[in-house]
């Protein structure tokens, strides 16, 4: 499995991405569930993408405290994609444009800001420090645009 095969899976999904309304965080996690349930075959394909990438040691070869980073693409289809693996608190930041974030169980139990893994929507405008708790998390950050701002 290469970057190539792994951005090649997410092709289709950021291209159905395009124009989802982000600024009612619920409805569109919604929508993003019914569309790309995280349990059907073509999410599970990614993570398991995902997972061969990390460990390889190429998704993710950044690492600052209990956070593993990479940067998959500047852009595909209007995003930034960006992946971290992560057991802890990461940088500070505003999501300008808002912020899709598909996440999967790497250990134990983990929580991503008060969300199971899966689905999360983060509105325009909104600012966090992005911290998972209870276990660790592989999280593909999806970026209207690639904005964010670290604040």
């Amino acid at each position: 499995m290469t970057s190539d095969d792994l951005l090649a899976l997410l092709d289709p999904l950021t291209a159905a991405l395009h124009g989802l309304d982000l600024s009612d965080p619920q409805s569109a996690q919604n929508e993003l569930q019914r569309r790309f349930p995280v349990e059907g075959e073509a999410i599970q394909e990614i993570r398991a993408a995902m997972a061969a990438g990390v460990d390889a040691g190429w998704l993710v070869p950044r690492e600052k405290g209990p956070v593993k980073f990479g940067r998959l693409a500047k852009e595909q289809n209007g995003f930034s994609l960006d992946v971290v693996l992560s057991g802890g608190p990461g940088p500070r930041h505003l999501h300008p444009n808002g912020e899709i974030n598909l996440m999967f169980v790497w250990e134990g139990a983990p929580i991503f800001d008060g969300c199971a893994p899966g689905w999360a929507v983060f509105a325009p405008g909104t600012v966090h420090v992005p911290e998972v708790a209870g276990g660790r998390m592989l999280i593909l950050y999806l970026l209207p645009e690639g904005a964010v701002e670290w604040v």
